[in-house]
């Protein structure tokens, strides 16, 4: 089968291009399989963070892609869609996120001359805006098909379009980061102490992922316990720098807000016992995934798809509300019984087995060939 993938990738960097390079490897077993990429992703005054690309530091894999679309010159869309057509593939697969692709997206849809089915991270963004559902409307309404990787992404789908051919299929694991190493090397290359409890908030630093959350929980745990957190801020971290200030066990807090490039990420995992996701919004995680990889458990919250994804799965603990009381209460309770443990180990095991990029694409590509 020939088949293009229209999305982010290198030297595009961040968690979607790492999936959609994930994604053409996998294909590109057994299939024809061509990537486009954007020339521009977001104007330069959208984007919060320090780069969208990735620097020599990122030491990333380079993925040759085809960079011809910009979502802010509508005659790029053209172009785009005349690219592809003329590929003449069997099948376009597309990633989606936030309503700033989808009119060129739409477009691309709606003119690239073959079936789609989009990989839908979101469809309601985290950050909501007034114009998110008359554009995802937009561009859903071009599309053929959809892979929800959450129930609540699948619910948002169907409230913008009932008639969508969809499936639901977990998200496949972050395995290109390697294996875990022992704790004690990992802490010693971080420079932070190993004989504490390390709970990890790892990835983009943003409102809604409730890093000030985890903050005011760890204000009143006890002094074995440290905090590492590792990623970006987009915007100002003047908010968390100030929690921060006035914590009596400020010394345990260990910041490294940087974008963590791929060789790093398993020395962020190894050093931690346990991954903190005190989101207010969500839908699925990718940050779970990478847990997973390292065969560390999770405690999140009761929002979007993390409790089915994990606390029904078993590979982490759901507090009900994201609050520092009920996040400090499950961290709590994670170290202190010992079953708790022992039962998210099993459980990532069995959901290691159940969640590899194979059959992902297999799924998705069984449901294309029913459009």
């Amino acid at each position: 089968m020939r088949i293009a993938i229209l999305s982010s990738f290198y030297p595009l960097r961040g968690g979607i291009s790492q999936f959609n390079a994930a994604m053409l490897a996998e294909l590109g077993k057994c299939h024809d399989v061509k990537a486009f990429s954007f020339s521009v992703q977001y104007p330069g005054f959208l984007f919060p963070g320090k780069t969208q690309y990735v620097t020599p530091e990122d030491e990333a894999m380079p993925v040759d892609a085809e960079a011809i679309l910009s979502t802010v010159n509508p005659f790029s869309w053209i172009k785009t869609a005349r690219r592809i057509k003329e590929w003449k593939p069997d099948l376009l697969i597309m990633k989606y996120w936030m309503s700033w692709f989808a009119p060129s997206l739409g477009y691309v849809a709606r003119h690239a001359g073959c079936k789609s089915v989009v990989v839908l991270d979101n469809v309601i963004p985290h950050e909501p805006h007034f114009f998110d559902k008359p554009l995802t409307k937009y561009f859903l309404n071009g599309c053929t098909g959809f892979v929800s990787m959450s129930e609540s992404v699948e619910k948002d789908l169907l409230s913008l379009r009932p008639d969508a051919p969809h499936i639901l299929k977990a998200h496949p694991l972050y395995s290109h980061f390697g294996a875990r190493l022992p704790k004690e090397e990992a802490c010693r290359t971080l420079g932070i102490p190993s004989d504490k409890k390390t709970l990890l908030f790892f990835g983009l630093i943003r409102e809604y992922k409730g890093l000030d959350i985890l903050l005011e929980a760890f204000r009143d745990l006890p002094e074995d316990y440290q905090i590492l957190v590792a990623g970006e801020p987009y915007g100002s971290f003047e908010k968390y720098q100030a929690i921060i200030d006035t914590l009596p066990g400020k010394d345990r807090v260990h910041l490294f807000t940087d974008y963590v490039r791929d060789s790093r990420v398993k020395v962020f995992f190894s050093a931690s016992d346990l991954a903190v996701l005190p989101y207010r919004s969500a839908t699925q995680s990718g940050i779970s995934s990478v847990a997973l990889n390292f065969d560390l458990p999770m405690v999140v919250t009761d929002v979007g798809g993390l409790a089915s994804t994990i606390g029904s799965r078993g590979t982490g603990i759901v507090a009900p509300v994201p609050s520092p009381e009920a996040i400090r209460k499950e961290i709590l309770r994670y170290f202190a019984d010992t079953s708790v443990q022992e039962n998210c180990m099993e459980a990532i095991a069995r959901e290691k087995k159940r969640l590899g990029w194979d059959a992902f694409m297999d799924t998705v590509l069984d449901f294309a060939s029913t459009l």
